[in-house]
């Protein structure tokens, strides 16, 4: 019974190892390929983010061409319809997009880029698409669908038309987006795109178009039917099942093949927002080759749990044959048997030390590699943090030059048009100016790479209050900006470089704007006041606006580096932490706090220059 009894017990061990080693092998394989997954489907996502964010500019620049405006005003001239069509032919060659029309307010397209094919947009009515609903209302139109004309699937961006502070009518560009299912066009790895109704209309794999990924409740058929979003498919839902989930974005599902009856496969589903749009996309890795690791690995453990089985009666077999024969020779060896017991109770001591010796040893070499590798690995991080920061500064403080090189290259380019060549040659020289102001900022701008140095430097407020306005005067539009010197400050001087001084002027004025555009109304127009002021140390610029405010919980983090309360991706979290930064190491401060009434006020405190000739900058 004994026996039985262990040959049992051997035989559960063994089916549990075997079980063991199946279920660890397949949760590494499956970690290894969720890693794997998750790049890949961040490579997709940005490829197709990327290339929907090219094109959302398209036809807000279109919106404000005179041949479309003349198109909605005189849309019965065939002389002027005849122009729009050409240009926005042009445009749409150049850009590389599907198509680009213009449609009225009522619905109807009066102009298009394929005016010359069969199948144009011209005279066709597209009130019933949501994206001409959204334009009209004065919203930017997002939208994927069928064309219910060309019968081709595409992207639609639309843009309302302002004609004499009306909206007129709505430009559309239409985008194909093909190519992302065939640039994923491995079968063996679908890729996918769904809408915010769980529709797939992006497919690597043909079968799975226009699928649902979960059923279409009556309502969400209704609006798609009457949208015609998917025009004539017939949208089907997708035979699958979702077997185990192992974060937010990934999960393990069994996809039925369709190839034929019951064949089925699994796969690591990982999916990814895309944000605006409202899409989703979904990455699925095969885990044929996990499943066979793991079966391979559960083999293995069963081969060793034999072997080992084998090894553990082939060890007792021989120790009952040893016992035998200590059992003979015991009492012709008793004092020969105790000498030996004494000498191997001594040699286990020396052993058992020399053990405990040669294992603290390997521990402490152990420990020296592993404080190495990590003083090794912290140095790295240093460098890499160190870099990360100073590019993070460099794009922060760049954005706006940039933002005002591309205004002023628009104005040239309508004043060339029109033939005022002075005017032209005064933008000119303001892009050369700003592209001077660009060289200084990426060969100054190092506050989170290490500290500048810094040289006894004078700088004049009032010509820094306007250069800031000019370098923002494209964003300043419609907005009441009031500018006020204490008597007898209009010539005040800082202890301050004069681009760093801008630098953080221009932060503080462009927080404001867009707390004033984000809250204006019409009881409160969108204002901006700055004030200054100064005694015989200090020189003080209030920058105050008639915003939303701060929020009190977000006080306490104001001026932290990368902490930002703007949307995503409108903001970096950087603009506060530099200007403090320049307030503090130019021997001055920066403060925030809400004013009564509402809105928020910031505080630049900087020393008074006192006059010992030096360079005014």
């Amino acid at each position: 019974m004994r026996r039985w009894s262990w040959v049992v017990v051997m035989l559960l061990a063994s089916v549990l190892f075997c079980w063991l080693t199946y279920a660890l092998s397949w949760q590494r394989g499956v970690a290894d390929l969720r890693v794997n997954a998750g790049a890949r489907v961040e490579r997709y996502a940005g490829s197709l983010r990327s290339t929907v964010d090219r094109y959302e500019f398209l036809p807000y620049l279109l919106s404000l061409h005179p041949y479309v405006h003349d198109l909605l005003l005189h849309p019965e001239d065939r002389a002027v319809v005849q122009r729009a069509n050409d240009y926005l032919f042009d445009v749409n060659q150049r850009a590389k997009a599907s198509a680009a029309y213009v449609i009225d307010a009522n619905g109807l397209a009066l102009a298009a880029s394929n005016w010359r094919e069969k199948a144009t947009f011209v005279g066709q009515e597209y009130r019933f698409r949501p994206y001409f609903i959204d334009a009209i209302k004065g919203a930017l139109g997002r939208f994927y669908g069928v064309g219910t004309t060309s019968g081709e699937p595409g992207y639609f961006v639309s843009q309302p038309i302002v004609v004499d502070g009306q909206i007129r009518g709505v430009v559309v560009v239409k985008l194909n987006l093909e190519w992302f299912q065939r640039a994923g066009a491995d079968a063996a790895e679908p890729v996918v795109v769904a809408d915010d109704h769980s529709v797939v209309f992006l497919s690597s794999e043909p079968r799975w178009q226009y699928r649902a990924l979960t059923p279409l409740s009556p309502d969400v058929k209704a609006a798609l039917d009457s949208t015609r979003q998917y025009y004539n498919q017939n949208i089907t839902p997708l035979a699958w099942t979702k077997d185990e989930r192992l974060d937010a974005d990934g999960e393990v599902v069994t996809v039925r093949d369709g190839r034929g009856a019951g064949r089925t496969r699994r796969f690591l589903a990982v999916q990814r927002k895309l944000g605006e749009p409202d899409w989703t996309l979904m990455y699925f890795a095969p885990l044929d080759q996990v499943i066979a690791n793991a079966r391979i690995a559960a083999v293995a453990a069963a081969c060793l749990a034999a072997f080992t089985c084998l090894l553990g009666v082939a060890w007792n077999q021989r120790r009952q044959r040893v016992r035998d024969m200590l059992k003979s020779r015991e009492l012709l060896q008793s004092a020969y048997a105790e000498l030996g017991e004494r000498v191997a109770e001594r040699t286990v001591d020396l052993q058992s030390a020399n053990e405990r010796l040669q294992t603290e040893v390997q521990e402490r070499s152990r420990t020296e590699h592993e404080l190495r590798e990590a003083q090794s690995e912290l140095v790295q991080a240093s460098k890499l943090v160190a870099l990360g920061q100073m590019a993070a500064g460099i794009t922060h403080e760049l954005n706006q030059p940039l933002s005002a090189l591309r205004s002023f290259s628009d104005n040239t380019r309508v004043l060339l048009e029109r033939g005022e060549y002075a005017a032209a040659q005064e933008n000119l020289e303001a892009i050369a100016s700003l592209t001077d102001r660009m060289g200084k900022i990426t060969g100054q701008l190092r506050l989170f790479a290490g500290r500048a140095r810094h040289g006894d430097m004078e700088a004049l407020v009032h010509r820094a209050l306007d250069n800031t306005l000019m370098l923002l005067r494209g964003r300043l539009a419609g907005i009441h900006v009031t500018t006020t010197f204490a008597d007898g400050l209009e010539a005040v001087q800082v202890a301050c470089e004069g681009l760093r001084l801008e630098q953080v002027l221009i932060n503080l004025v462009g927080n404001a704007i867009d707390a004033v555009v984000s809250a204006a109304s019409e009881h409160a127009p969108p204002s901006i006041w700055i004030d200054v002021d100064a005694d015989d140390l200090w020189v003080r610029i209030y920058v105050r606006d008639n915003g939303p405010g701060i929020s009190e919980a977000h006080m306490p983090r104001l001026f932290e580096p990368f902490f930002s309360t703007k949307e995503g991706g409108q903001g970096m979290g950087l603009g506060l932490a530099i200007s403090s930064s320049i307030a503090q190491e130019n021997g001055g401060q920066l403060v925030a706090r809400n004013v009564p009434g509402g809105g928020a006020e910031f505080l630049v405190t900087l020393r008074r220059a006192q006059r010992t000739g030096t360079t005014i900058a």
